[in-house]
């Protein structure tokens, strides 16, 4: 479907620290959408659209509910989260109730997305 986006000069800065793209992914099963970024972040989430940046960081960054996880600024996708979900963010359990992730396919996502 698709794949966590990642800038060409990221991509090797991030791989051997355990966030690139052979250790992250997206995926949709039975109506949830599963993102990973290495031991970095991991969450189910069910409802997807486009995001609109700006996007100043890359790798995995939040606050407050709201976390960014991406290896590039461009096809981020934004995620709504109600009810909240539990993600892991450095192994260390949180409430999530946004997440925007930068893909290779974001229309092939939102599409997913919405078919569940």
């Amino acid at each position: 479907m698709t794949e966590i986006r990642f800038d060409s000069w990221y991509k090797p800065l991030a791989t051997p620290l355990g966030l690139g793209p052979g250790r992250s992914d997206v995926t949709v099963a039975n109506g949830t959408l599963h993102v990973t970024m290495g031991w970095g972040f991991s969450a189910d989430v069910p409802f997807a659209k486009p995001a609109t940046g700006p996007f100043m960081g890359l790798g995995v960054h939040g606050f407050r509910g709201r976390w960014l996880v991406n290896g590039s600024s461009k096809g981020v996708v934004e995620l709504t989260i109600d009810p909240p979900v539990k993600a892991k963010i450095c192994g260390i359990a949180t409430t999530l109730r946004t997440l925007l992730v930068s893909v290779t396919d974001p229309d092939a996502l939102i599409a997913a997305c919405g078919r569940n």
